[in-house]
């Protein structure tokens, strides 16, 4: 049996890696960075030094990727996937994208005879294995990734054509950055009134009022004990993410209006060197502005 190809060994690369191994297929790696390479092999992945090296090995190709730019060149791009490119060969990508740049794509993969899908992922890292995958493309390229899939998926729902699955996932990273940037201004504001942060988060954490999210836990948990760093996420994919809904709204004819102040909440934590942390760390971000406006 062919390898499962993967191009991107960043944190949702590697767990997704990881299940698939536990699986027992076995794994092919593609990442530009030497520290994801090697943990990649650490965990039993074979090691590619192109991405076409990947397409050339295995049928099902999954792709986590930081952006549009770098989908572009992983799969059309020089020693691209789609220089590996044999009969049989599917590309899913896993990556967090527009639309636009799937369709772009998955046309040029049909040229070549290759299909191509876009399932990015609901989920956290942790929760490998129970993901939910909304898919764009074609049914007859779906049929054949699906085994794969469900090692890393517990609901694959097809939503229709190339970047529907885009579509739905930016709508959530949308909702993503609301509860975010809520989360952020209520910590900082409670510090201001004299509620300690860590106790705030404490005291909703344990009720059973509806606000508390997994989100708010995993964000609040945070906060609480002053873990910004190894980030879930990071401020920077956030404000990659809410840009590419807001343009994705725009385009549509549904100007968003929260989704624009969440933007512009983003853009100033990472104004202020937050947009390699956590997007925990916003509440900081918050505070800072405050703390500005007083001097």
């Amino acid at each position: 049996m062919k390898p499962v190809g993967l191009v991107g060994a960043g944190t949702m690369g590697l767990a997704a890696g990881r299940k698939i191994l536990e699986a027992g297929r076995s794994l092919l790696a593609f990442d530009v960075t030497p520290g994801a390479k090697e943990k990649a092999r650490s965990l039993g992945a074979g090691v590619a030094g192109t991405p076409a090296e990947v397409g050339r090995q295995a049928d099902v190709v999954l792709m986590f990727l930081p952006g549009p730019k770098e989908v572009e060149a992983c799969v059309s791009g020089r020693d691209g996937v789609l220089e590996g490119s044999h009969p049989g060969l599917v590309i899913v990508d896993m990556s967090t994208v527009d639309p636009g740049v799937t369709r772009r794509m998955a046309e040029t993969a049909f040229q070549k005879g290759v299909g191509y899908l876009d399932a990015p992922v609901l989920g956290r890292p942790a929760s490998v294995g129970n993901w939910a995958l909304p898919v764009g493309g074609r049914s007859q390229d779906l049929d054949p990734c699906r085994p794969v899939l469900e090692l890393i998926a517990a609901k694959i729902f097809h939503i229709g054509e190339s970047g529907s699955g885009n579509k739905v996932k930016l709508l959530n990273q949308l909702m993503f950055g609301a509860i975010n940037a809520m989360t952020a201004e209520m910590m900082a504001i409670a510090e201001k009134l004299g509620i300690a942060p860590k106790l705030l988060f404490e005291t909703i954490s344990s009720s059973q009022a509806a606000t508390v999210s997994n989100l708010f836990k995993e964000l609040g948990g945070r906060i609480a004990s002053e873990n910004y760093e190894n980030p879930t996420f990071t401020v920077n994919l956030l404000i990659k993410d809410v840009h590419l809904a807001v343009e994705m709204a725009k385009a549509g004819d549904a100007p968003p209006v929260l989704g624009r102040s969440v933007e512009l909440i983003n853009e100033i934590a990472r104004a202020q060197g937050f947009g390699d942390s956590d997007t925990s760390i916003m509440w900081k971000s918050v505070r800072r502005i405050w703390r500005d406006n007083e001097r």
